[in-house]
């Protein structure tokens, strides 16, 4: 058998050259693939690059149902318009910042160019926050600071807390990150922050921790004043709140509060009943043509008081400059053990008179409270719609006007009686004090929000409908598309 080398050896060659073909195509097509892979990869890392300084507020979406990652348009509107430089330092040791906290700052930062953010861990920084303030600072506080001016906001006043006395224990209830930070910016912003003095001296009420926190957060400076030492009322009273004295002030002291007040003064004053007379405090209110009546109101209509209490009145919001948001917003306030506020019959035309709280024309006074049996009307009281609260306002000149709010009911100031009306009375007093008090600092109307758990309860009838629809209707409708397909693909 002969073997026909030459024809071989082409062969082989012819083979070699299809192989070395075949090498030089696949290597051109994984060339090709690398490329486009590599191609593909740097076009991953560019995009990723270009979103990620992207702001948060056009990459992620706030699901939650109280918006805890979002901030109120008025804080965006207040934002836009700030022309300081702030810079907001979150004290937090690294590893324990508050997811919250955090991502709002984010949005605060994104909103305007004026404001910084820097964290700053007590760990590596020990000495810092002695810089602004000789008190502890815990972690997650914050310090806001413009120029030489600053404000701290303790990580505990961010959240809101409830004591559930079934089980005496502490629930946090809500978040106020937006409206503590805004207050804190306003507060570092403003020149001229004013001052209410509190009369003391005559066994006053203490202004209850909510209420103070409140004018703390609305940035006032609440100080104390005794005029028993001081020669006159502070030049820079923004208002001078007198809070339920049991005791008569001085012939000198009402004397003082008066000359203040007709220079253009602004006074708050509450009152309860003690059983006791007290012309000298009678006489600042008279001079503005109102003043105490006897007694305690009880309240005639069931529709104006609580707990089958007469005395837990209910009154009706009369339409003023001060009770207007309160009044539109439908708030109630809740005045227990009033007083009745009366007008005089003769004052002078310059005074202009406004109720604020009124009762319904179907209460009455009880004048001996002391030796009271019955909370029913009796004969001997005296019956009809009377003020619980008033305003007066006098104008002494071309820049100044004096202005009174008068209270017959001391227990607005209560903690436990504003709760009952979920923070109503708070609000009429803060709105009272707004309304006299010239303050720079802008007020940014924020409320908290809820972390309280809701739930979806489902009626019974929705919950029979939907468990046929679900269990039955569908499943049998797949059925029926299914045994069709079936059939029909059959007959094929």
């Amino acid at each position: 058998m002969k073997i026909n080398i030459k024809k071989k050896l082409k062969s082989a060659g012819s083979t070699i050259k299809e192989m070395g073909s075949i090498n030089k195509k696949s290597l051109k097509n994984g060339s090709y693939s690398m490329a486009v892979t590599a191609i593909v990869i740097a076009v991953l890392v560019v995009v990723n690059l270009i979103v990620g300084q992207i702001p948060e507020k056009y990459t992620q979406v706030d699901v939650s149902t109280q918006k805890l990652y979002t901030i109120s348009d008025e804080t965006v509107s207040y934002l836009k318009n700030l022309d300081t430089d702030i810079t907001i330092y979150h004290i937090v040791q690294s590893g324990n910042e508050d997811s919250i906290l955090e991502k709002m700052l984010t949005k605060y930062k994104e909103e305007s160019k004026h404001i910084t953010v820097e964290k700053k861990d007590p760990v590596l920084y020990p000495n810092f926050t002695s810089q602004y303030t000789s008190d502890d600072v815990s972690d997650n506080s914050l310090i806001v600071v413009a120029g030489d001016k600053s404000k701290v906001i303790n990580y505990s006043d961010l959240y809101e807390t409830q004591v559930d006395y079934t089980t005496y224990q502490t629930n946090t209830t809500g978040f106020d990150g937006e409206g503590q930070i805004d207050s804190a910016i306003s507060y570092v912003t403003s020149e001229n922050l004013p001052v209410i003095y509190t009369l003391e001296g005559h066994e006053e009420l203490e202004l209850n921790s909510s209420l103070t926190d409140s004018l703390e957060k609305a940035n006032y400076d609440v100080q104390s004043l005794n005029l028993l030492t001081q020669d006159a009322v502070p030049e820079d009273t923004g208002c001078l709140l007198i809070a339920a004295p049991q005791k008569d002030l001085s012939e000198e002291e009402a004397q003082k509060i008066i000359t203040y007040m007709e220079a253009g003064g602004k006074v708050m004053i509450f009152t309860e009943y003690t059983g006791t007379d007290m012309p000298n405090l009678k006489s600042v209110l008279e001079n503005y043509g109102v003043t105490t009546g006897d007694g305690v109101i009880m309240e005639g209509d069931t529709g104006h008081y609580i707990m089958q209490r007469p005395y837990y009145i209910i009154p009706t919001i009369d339409s003023s400059d001060i009770t207007s948001d309160i009044k539109s917003n439908n708030r109630y306030v809740l005045a227990p053990i009033s007083q009745p506020v009366k007008t005089l019959s003769d004052y002078r035309d310059t005074l202009e008179i406004t109720p604020l709280l009124s009762t319904s024309d179907k209460a009455y006074t009880k004048k001996d409270v002391q030796n009271m049996s019955t909370y029913e009307k009796e004969d001997g009281d005296e019956e009809g719609s009377f003020q619980v609260g008033v305003s007066v306002t006098e104008q002494v000149d071309d820049d100044n006007t004096t202005q009174l709010v008068y209270f017959g009911c001391a227990s607005l100031l209560d903690e436990a009686t504003d709760q009952q009306v979920s923070g109503g009375n708070t609000d009429l007093v803060l709105a009272a004090l707004g309304w006299m008090c010239e303050n720079d600092a802008p007020v940014i109307d924020v409320t908290s929000k809820s972390l309280t758990m809701s739930y979806l309860t489902v009626p019974q009838f929705d919950a029979a409908y939907w468990s046929i629809i679900v269990c039955g209707v569908i499943p049998v409708a797949f059925l029926l598309i299914g045994t069709v397909i079936w059939f029909k693909r059959r007959k094929q």
